[in-house]
């Protein structure tokens, strides 16, 4: 005869046991609680002047600056993809900068015309431009500025509808705003609307920090500051209440679609913006998060694909419906694998 069961052996029979729900791939997938698509992806691209120009970001290895033929030709691999929906920033010529980022509404600008050539080839992806005048100016911040370098809200704003205006005029599918400025969403609705594009979306970057994960992005772009700092505009790290009153007036402006900058670092307010409103929250996984990972992996002390993967996982866990991410092509050759 068997031996008879000890108490605690009795016990244990009845305790509930979560590993029934891992024991294997088809287990897992089937009671996961949170999936990463291509649907997710929006890939953030570099265009440049030039042609048959694909130059590497020293300090983004595996990302680069395209001249808008070889853009195209990137795009169109990427929609075969699955990945539909890619942000423009524009590389703009230290010649076409002034002061007041004027040139970022000039219809022939560079980022009008890779606009309408994208919308003329690959007409199904969807084109969402950057609204912010630090590409445009001498002085590397997102306004124009004073005498006294005070960044001046309301004078960026008016610059910052042109610019809309002017984007949608190309064709873009959508306009987001990553300024700062205050009320600069509801003059930018306003001015969409009084010019016939009611259709064109917002997305508006409500709670952008005022980070140092920012740093390979304006190696990118040339658009550091050459004065001070933008914490005058951007937000505080230390706060999380801020950000859902930036939430709450954007939404009330008229933005379509919210967003959280950086990612990582900012989970929980990624959590709390999903729960506190009912539309779309973006994130974006910055410039550097996704340098720090490629730093990693190129000293061999992480396995890269697993990091990105649990990483964007992640980021849609706390809540994001839509991540900007370096890394949307790779995860899209990794799904097309699975």
């Amino acid at each position: 005869m068997p031996p008879s069961p000890t108490n605690s052996d009795s016990q244990l029979s009845l305790t509930k046991r979560p590993r029934r729900l891992r024991r294997n791939p088809s287990i897992r997938s089937l009671v996961s609680e949170t999936k990463l698509t291509v649907d997710d992806l929006i890939y953030p691209m570099f265009v440049m002047e030039g042609e048959n120009q694909r130059v590497e970001i020293v300090s983004m290895p595996g990302c680069y600056r395209y001249s808008l033929d070889l853009l195209l030709v990137e795009i169109a691999e990427l929609y075969t993809l699955g990945v539909k929906a890619v942000a423009l920033f524009p590389v703009v010529s230290e010649s076409k900068k002034d002061d007041n980022g004027t040139e970022s509404y000039n219809p022939a600008g560079l980022a009008q015309q890779a606009v309408k050539a994208i919308k003329a080839q690959t007409p199904g992806t969807i084109v969402i431009t950057d609204v912010a005048l630090d590409p445009f100016t001498t002085h590397g911040h997102d306004g124009v500025i004073d005498q006294d370098g005070v960044i001046l809200n309301d004078e960026t704003v008016e610059i910052l509808v042109k610019m809309a205006v002017s984007q949608a005029q190309a064709g873009c599918d959508m306009v987001a705003p990553s300024d700062m400025m205050d009320g600069r969403i509801g003059a930018i609705r306003r001015g969409l609307d009084a010019n016939g594009f009611t259709d064109v979306a917002i997305m508006a970057y409500s709670a952008k920090y005022a980070s140092a994960y920012y740093g390979p992005f304006r190696d990118a772009l040339d658009s550091a500051p050459k004065f001070g700092d933008k914490k005058t505009y951007q937000m505080d790290p230390a706060n999380a209440r801020e950000a859902l009153t930036e939430i709450e007036l954007d939404i009330a402006e008229g933005a379509d679609i919210v967003m959280v900058k950086p990612a990582l670092a900012y989970m929980d307010i990624i959590h709390q913006v999903k729960a506190n409103c009912n539309v779309p929250v973006a994130a974006y996984n910055v410039s550097g998060e996704y340098s720090m990972i490629k730093a990693a992996a190129q000293l061999g002390w992480i396995d890269e694909q697993k990091i990105v993967m649990e990483t964007l996982l992640s980021i849609k866990r706390a809540g994001a419906d839509l991540i900007l991410t370096y890394f949307a092509k790779d995860v899209a050759l990794i799904l097309q694998k699975k």
